[in-house]
Order: structure tokens, then C-alpha cells, then sequence
């Protein structure tokens, strides 16, 4: 019986350690953290954007400068973002038509949490799928999630003026839909999306 019980313990940690290496990792270029507008420019001029060119797509370095103004770690070893108590309670995801991604700042990549569209939860508006990125935050449903999430997308804000983006944050989404999708749990509900994209011209 002992022998039995061993061998299955051993089956069941090669199982489960495949399984957690076989997770679809990508690895983003490093963001480049300097130059830019000048910050008082970028508030000054800093709006929502709802027309998005179709046909361009935001590219990798783009992308990873998005992530990681909302979510990164900074020169100082911390977030971007400041976060009240030090809390690290918040989640960002980038939603796209083929899967759900995670953003994992310390390694800066994105991680595969799943392989469904789950754009049209957040498209209660015609615009939002013509937008090439699709910014989900997640928090814990309490003060200090929502602060952190307010830091992070008006710092995506800032950026996307910067470089000449488009985007916009909603409220107007399924969020209780998009909650039970992403298997969220103790007390972590989908807050807010951002849509984010090259602007019409």
C-alpha cells in the first residue's frame, strides 16, 4: 500500500510540473523608460480616444511600454504605480480574439492563462473592437485595489499621449461575466477595461 501511495504522489508532482512548464510564456522587449513629452505637455493634452486605425496593429515595444507604465517595476525596485500599504493587489490582463494573457512585471512577459475571446464581455460599445489592445485591471473589491487602478490606467493615459495612442477607460463592462471567466476569487473582481490603439486618421 505504501508503495502504491508513493508512486501515485510521484505521478501526480510530474503531472502537475508539466503542466505548470507547458504554460504559453512570451517574453516582451525590454521598455525603454526615457525621453518623451515632457509630463505637464502630456496632462495638458491627455484625452479619451474612441477611433482606432483598424488596420495598424501596436507593436511588441509599444505593447511593453503600455504594460509596463500601468504595472511595471520601476528604477527603485517597486511598481509605477504608487500602491497604498505597499498592497500588491492588483491584476493586469491583456485580453486579445485567440486568449486571456497576464502580465508578469517582474519578468516582464505576458503568460496564457487561457485560450478564449473574452473581448466581447467589454464591447458594450461598437468601438471597442476595432481597438488592438485590450487592458483588463483586476483588484480586490475594496479601497485600495480601486486606487491602484485609477493610478495605472491614467498613467497608460499619459503614456498613449506621449506617443500619440489612442485609448480610453470603460466602465461599461460584464464585469461579473468576466470575473467568473478568469476563476477570480477572495474578493478579486475584473474593475475597469481600456482599450488602446493607434488613432484614426
Amino acid at each position: 500500500m505504501k508503495r502504491k501511495i508513493l508512486i501515485a504522489i510521484g505521478l501526480s508532482a510530474v503531472y502537475f510540473g508539466s503542466f505548470a512548464y507547458s504554460a504559453e510564456v512570451k517574453q516582451l522587449p525590454a521598455p525603454v523608460v526615457t525621453g518623451g513629452m515632457p509630463l505637464m505637455d502630456a496632462i495638458n493634452k491627455r484625452v479619451s480616444g474612441r477611433l482606432y486605425d483598424k488596420a495598424k496593429a501596436v507593436d511588441d515595444q509599444t505593447l511593453s511600454e503600455i504594460l509596463w507604465v500601468a504595472w511595471g517595476k520601476s528604477a527603485s525596485g517597486k511598481r509605477t504605480i504608487p500602491t497604498a500599504r505597499n498592497q500588491m493587489n492588483m491584476k493586469l490582463y491583456l485580453l486579445t480574439t485567440t486568449g486571456t494573457w497576464i502580465y508578469k512585471p517582474a519578468e516582464n512577459t505576458l503568460e496564457k492563462v487561457n485560450d478564449k475571446n473574452l473581448i466581447p464581455l467589454t464591447a458594450t460599445q461598437p468601438f471597442v473592437n476595432d481597438a488592438p489592445v485590450h487592458l483588463l485591471f483586476v483588484a480586490k473589491d475594496d479601497a485600495w485595489g480601486k486606487c491602484h487602478v485609477g493610478s495605472a490606467y491614467q498613467n497608460v493615459y499619459l503614456y498613449a499621449t506621449a506617443k500619440g495612442l489612442a485609448t480610453v477607460v470603460r466602465g461599461l463592462i460584464d464585469d461579473k461575466a468576466l470575473t467568473k471567466e478568469l476563476g477570480l476569487t477572495d474578493g478579486e473582481r475584473a474593475i475597469i477595461h481600456q482599450t488602446v490603439g493607434w488613432p484614426e486618421k
